[in-house]
């Protein structure tokens, strides 16, 4: 592939050499077909639909969307929006969907006029506009699997959701047909708030009776893998009796062996997953079928801040040619500065999982053998590894807890809780009772273990203690995968209602008992005692209808 420079410090990908004559007819035959778009009202000067990424590239350098980084990445920036905006995501309130949605802080209702006014003003916004449709597929396992149509106004975002889902063969796309699910996405579009008594200019509205979603105002690509993913959540409990899950999944590439890694950001969910010596399934998405488990999508989108090669090599070596870097700064030479908070703390990769050496093929994998729940414990006091029964794994699955860092957000001055429903509160739009029972039945059907983890501190708080070393924490997920912890002996922690082990290979013993690790003993009893405090004030204001068995296998009253 030739890339030449161009002015104003752009690339540029000379299309003659770069395009094929298979996308050179796709490009003609974009100019001759609307693909449907009139039927919605759209009446576009060009549409274009599933070009390549070669295509989508050039077209977004032509535009002024961004530049290729020395390594061939296409780095774009977002504007305002530089994260998921939770305020401006709403849910059409419909009598079809009233009792099943969790409705709160959380999902916001919205009534289906104003979701048509906002979707017919996108629609008028874009008239005799350049127009990129994706159309792909959710869901590796086929069984399982829902179409998508993605009309996007800027090809750097419809790159981004090409790299992010499953990426139809020529005969799937020649036999698509009708979408099961729409979103339109237009970040050029700014919602007259008080008209609309919205809370900004930026709207992200699903509408689950009409199978459309819009993303208006934002250009954070992000807004549109989590409003699939949300829409999967709605879909596969209530129409094929698939729990779906916030977590990254991985395989023993000899016996199949399959196990997931739920996580909070800073819990180490994509860095444990990728073993080099076992195959990824996915990064972030999944559903478990009566099957196995499958991933939702068919790219991964990590994380970029303080990257580094030598820590996370996987990602590193993925951050190349038809690969979108969101918000991360570049220099005069564009090779990115992964450690440039300007913009954002927030910096992120998106990249086709193909991407990743070790990656799975099909994306399915088993029953899974071992779960974990990854928390970065920034108060030092529970346990690095401990098993779950089957009633305190759903407790722990229903609290989702981590902790923010002292620093990391203004006024944080030392470690604070974090409590998220299903470690993806955000995108789970059921009621919490129902992925809970889906999760319950699962255990009780396969026998999966489940271990909490503790990625966090370990002999003190944050700032005083150490976080354990991944080392140890890689030394404990094997010991679980490989059925030694099976037999170990266990001690139990009355306040925290935990079984933890005494001995795991590779580890010192030591640190196992986090108590043991204190100087001050009297002072880990007052932090664990607080924190033990926290679990129990946050379940009973969240979840008062819970059962009492389930209540009772979390931390002690």
């Amino acid at each position: 592939m030739s890339i030449n420079a161009q002015n104003k410090g752009f690339f540029r990908i000379d299309p003659a050499i770069a395009m094929d004559s298979q996308n050179s007819e796709s490009i003609q035959e974009s100019y001759r077909e609307t693909y449907g778009l009139d039927e919605l009202g759209i009446a576009p000067s060009v549409v274009h639909r599933n070009l390549s990424s070669t295509v989508l590239i050039e077209k977004s350098i032509i535009n002024g969307e961004g530049i290729l980084t020395d390594t061939g990445a296409l780095a774009v920036t977002t504007g305002k929006f530089t994260g998921r905006s939770p305020n401006d995501k709403y849910i059409v309130d419909t009598d079809g969907v009233y009792d099943l949605i969790n409705w709160g802080a959380v999902n916001h209702p919205i009534d289906r006029k104003v979701f048509n006014a906002i979707k017919e003003e996108m629609v008028d916004y874009l008239e005799g506009q350049e127009i990129y449709i994706f159309d792909g597929f959710a869901g590796a396992d086929p069984k399982h699997r829902r179409k998508f149509r993605v009309i996007n106004e800027l090809p750097s975002q419809n790159l981004f959701i090409r790299d992010l889902l499953i990426r139809p063969t020529a005969e799937e796309l020649a036999t698509f047909g009708e979408a099961d699910y729409t979103i339109l996405v237009a970040p050029g579009y700014k919602c007259n708030a008080r008209r609309f008594g919205i809370n900004s200019e930026a709207a992200i509205i699903i509408d689950y009776e009409a199978h459309f979603a819009i993303i208006a105002g934002s250009q954070y690509s992000g807004e549109i893998k989590k409003t699939i993913f949300s829409i999967m959540n709605f879909a596969m409990p209530i129409e094929d009796n698939v729990l779906p899950m916030h977590c990254s999944a991985n395989m023993d590439s000899v016996t199949g062996d399959t196990a997931i890694f739920f996580g909070l950001s800073g819990t180490g969910k994509t860095t444990l997953s990728a073993d080099p010596g076992r195959e990824l399934i996915g990064d972030d998405e999944h559903g478990w079928s009566e099957n196995g488990v499958f991933n939702f999508e068919g790219g991964c989108y990590a994380k970029c801040i303080d990257l580094e090669e030598a820590k996370e090599p996987e990602i590193f070596r993925a951050i190349h040619f038809g690969s979108v870097l969101e918000n991360v700064v570049t220099n005069t030479d564009h090779v990115p500065d992964y450690a440039d908070r300007s913009l954002t703390e927030n910096t992120r990769v998106g990249y086709p999982i193909e991407f990743i050496p070790n990656a799975s093929t099909t994306g399915r994998g088993g029953i899974p053998k071992v779960v974990f729940f990854l928390t970065a414990d920034a108060f030092g006091v529970l346990p690095p590894i401990s098993r779950l029964t089957r009633n305190a794994a759903i407790y722990h699955f229903v609290t989702g807890f981590t902790a923010k860092l002292a620093g990391t957000e203004r006024g944080v001055k030392e470690p604070q809780p974090t409590f998220s429903t299903l470690f993806g509160e955000p995108f789970m739009p059921l009621k919490t009772e129902r992925y809970a029972e889906m999760f319950g039945q699962r255990l009780d059907e396969y026998g999966t273990q489940v271990y909490l983890v503790n990625t966090g501190w370990s002999g003190g708080s944050y700032g005083t203690g150490s976080r354990i070393k991944l080392a140890y924490t890689r030394a404990m997920v094997t010991a679980a995968l490989n059925g030694e912890l099976e037999t170990s002996e266990y001690v139990h922690d009355d306040r925290f209602n935990l079984e933890v082990p005494v001995r795991v290979s590779g580890v010192p013993d030591e640190i196992l008992i986090p108590r043991n690790t204190w100087d001050d003993t009297a002072a880990y009893d007052r932090q664990a005692d607080e924190l033990a405090a926290m679990f129990i004030d946050n379940f009973n204001k969240k979840y008062p209808d819970m059962p009492a068995d389930i209540t009772a296998a979390g931390p002690a009253h």
